[in-house]
């Protein structure tokens, strides 16, 4: 990886002298979602803050380069190429959509017409124009959330913070973002995401950083991730009972589920394993009416990681 949008080694925070980040490492690829999971108050803000210079690191954090800038360095140059979209919503409700984005213009200096034209085109382009000139108070959260993120993108960033963007989103203005965010990417736009719903981690980051007790746990891709945690297998269903009892005795080794006329091999899931599997099934003649593989999901993964017995909210509304 010859030129990552961020690289931070050794990064430290603390407040009133509870360590929030630990001397963590993050390298995030350019042109990719990458995600922090944790629980709450792990220090997945403070790392945002850090990063996109709202706070400085701790004396004693190693080398930070966000934009290929140094950030102790270089604060400004890695402001003008960052956009922070945080848990709050900056959208000022007491004028309108298109007014807080002709403001959002006019502190990146854009010219009068210049600004108007980015206004227009970012209005239309998340489905705003409607609705540009009414209060922002009138507006939905979702409304307010898109609004939110194209005032971000005013100033074109080549790197996007988003801190919780979709808390307390109904599901279809979730999903609406979770297209927006793709888009951005597809287009170049490199995206640094901390979340609470494991779903959408999934669903987005390219690799995920677990965060706990100020130090990383674990990163890796989603997939990755799932194969850390044990309890993957394959289910094979017979709806022949002969044929059930063949393979139960062939494949020792399987979990056996009589009343259902199941079998269940621990896999990791890989395509590797799973080849090994079919072989075997294949060199004994057994031929299943269905094979599912099961694999861990990120709940899982979550709890193994962090030793929490609550996982955080989660879009269990939407269709897995």
């Amino acid at each position: 990886m010859t030129n990552p949008a961020i690289a931070a080694s050794g990064l430290r925070k603390s407040y009133d002298g509870r360590t929030v980040l630990d001397g963590i490492d993050l390298t995030v690829p350019e042109g990719t979602v990458f995600s922090l999971l944790g629980p709450n108050g792990a220090g997945k803000t403070t790392a945002v803050k850090l990063l996109s210079t709202l706070i400085t690191p701790d004396t004693g954090s190693g080398d930070i380069r966000v934009a290929g800038h140094d950030l102790a360095t270089e604060p400004q140059a890695v402001r003008a190429a960052i956009g922070v979209t945080g848990q709050f919503s900056a959208v000022d409700g007491l004028i309108t959509g298109e007014e807080n984005m002709l403001l959002m213009a006019d502190l990146h200096h854009l010219s009068k017409t210049e600004g108007r034209r980015v206004t227009a085109e970012l209005l239309e382009r998340f489905d705003l124009t409607d609705a540009a000139k009414k209060p922002a108070s009138t507006y939905s959260g979702g409304m307010k959330r898109r609004l939110d993120i194209a005032m971000t993108l005013v100033g074109s960033p080549r790197i996007i913070f988003l801190d919780e963007p979709t808390t307390g989103l109904d599901p279809r203005s979730r999903h609406t973002m979770w297209q927006i965010i793709r888009e951005l990417v597809t287009g170049g736009v490199t995206v640094f995401l901390t979340t609470q719903y494991l779903e959408e981690a999934d669903e987005l980051a390219d690799r995920i950083a677990v965060l706990n007790n100020g130090k990383i746990a674990a990163e890796g891709t989603p997939d990755e991730l799932k194969r850390l945690i044990p309890g993957g297998h394959v289910r094979l269903r017979f709806t022949d009972p002969t044929a059930y009892r063949t393979a139960a005795e062939a494949l020792h080794d399987a979990t056996h589920d009589d009343d259902a006329l199941s079998l269940q091999i621990l896999s990791d899931g890989s395509q590797r394993d799973l080849r090994t599997i079919l072989d075997r099934l294949d060199t004994a003649g057994i031929e299943a009416d269905e094979l599912t593989v099961h694999t861990p999901d990120l709940d899982d993964v979550f709890f193994a990681l962090t030793g929490s017995t609550t996982v955080p909210a989660q879009s269990k509304e939407t269709a897995r």
